[in-house]
């Protein structure tokens, strides 16, 4: 059975968030677009909803899963500490496409963090997984939509032909931009370590002391 696709617009966006929110609270899984690709969301503190991404995916479980949290102020909950110079690369950098790895608080489930205890967070800077974020209360998944390996999705068709039999719900925002994916910084070191090159340049980060 093929999932559901939902094109999305101004004139209902709030309403295909509400939709899509349901989906996630439920334990499903929607894809989205995002900065860059399309992505995979799901409820980032439910577990069974994490294997289900996991088997969609076909990813190893020794590859983490960065984390799209619904605020700066919520941050606190999802990360054991934060470290002076990460709140200003969140001053900076947030929302937008830096992800910053962090020292994951005990309420993320274990399989997020691939065991390493660190969790990847961005705030995103694109409506859709910022505000859907935000309707779940909670963090929601932020990997790339497709099967580990294969190339990313840029439109909700290509998701469609992926993956399209075994996710919930597809959000046709259109075409994404393509591109870079975020910057991965590991803000747990001094001097913070890039991780992945993406959106954010390494002179950006460098101006604020990174490297």
């Amino acid at each position: 059975m093929s999932s559901r696709l939902l094109k999305i617009g101004q004139d209902n966006l709030a309403e295909a968030i509400q939709e899509a929110s349901k989906v996630i609270l439920s334990g499903g899984i929607v894809a989205l677009p995002t900065e860059s690709f399309y992505g995979f969301a799901v409820h980032a503190l439910n577990e069974r909803a994490i294997e289900r991404l996991f088997a969609v995916k076909q990813r190893q479980e020794d590859n983490p899963v960065l984390i799209l949290i619904p605020s700066k102020d919520s941050l606190s909950r999802y990360v054991t500490e934060i470290p002076e110079k990460a709140r200003k690369f969140v001053d900076r950098f947030w929302p937008g496409g830096l992800t910053l790895v962090f020292f994951a608080h005990p309420v993320l489930p274990r399989s997020l963090t691939a065991g390493t205890g660190k969790i990847g967070v961005r705030l995103s800077g694109h409506p859709v997984p910022g505000e859907l974020a935000r309707a779940v209360g909670a963090p929601i998944t932020g990997t790339s939509a497709n099967r580990s390996g294969q190339p990313s999705c840029s439109t909700a068709q290509e998701v469609m032909e992926a993956v399209g039999e075994d996710i919930d719900l597809i959000m046709d925002g259109g075409r994404t931009p393509g591109g870079k994916g975020s910057t991965v910084l590991d803000v747990t070191v001094d001097p913070p370590v890039v991780l992945r090159n993406g959106m954010v340049s390494s002179d950006q980060l460098n101006s604020f002391g990174s490297g």
